[in-house]
């Protein structure tokens, strides 16, 4: 069984690497159909579309022109999260998204940081470097 530290992650806006990135999340949903009739002593489903929608907290990198900032809210972006790093062997999700929302918080003793939302638009794929 692999372990992996999530430190060795990375996220990717296209073929460049965010910069500064603190956490990252992706969640696949499904979509289900009920399929019950008349004389059925239990609710049955189907399974029906897939769905991704992935968050990015980083700490907020004016100056990644290629990673944080091609992240605009309304942008159609291609989105890969390498949760084990992305070097050859190590297996990444992907996929086409629409960034959602993004917003940029700090306080006088902080950092400032930056939040960022996707919507997937079509399947997320699971892939190996």
């Amino acid at each position: 069984m692999a372990t992996h530290k999530g430190s060795e992650g990375t996220v990717k806006v296209g073929a460049n690497a965010v910069a500064e990135i603190r956490s990252f999340t992706i969640t696949e949903t499904a979509d289900t159909i009920e399929d019950t009739s008349m004389g059925d002593s239990a609710r049955t489903y189907l399974p029906s579309l897939t769905n991704f929608t992935g968050d990015l907290s980083v700490l907020w990198d004016e100056t990644d022109t290629d990673g944080q900032a091609a992240m605009t809210v309304g942008s159609s972006i291609t989105f890969a999260v390498y949760p084990e790093g992305d070097t050859s062997g190590d297996t990444y999700l992907s996929g086409t998204a629409i960034v959602t929302s993004k917003s940029v918080t700090g306080s006088y003793d902080g950092l400032v940081e930056s939040s960022i939302s996707v919507q997937g638009t079509g399947a997320l794929t699971t892939t190996t470097v």
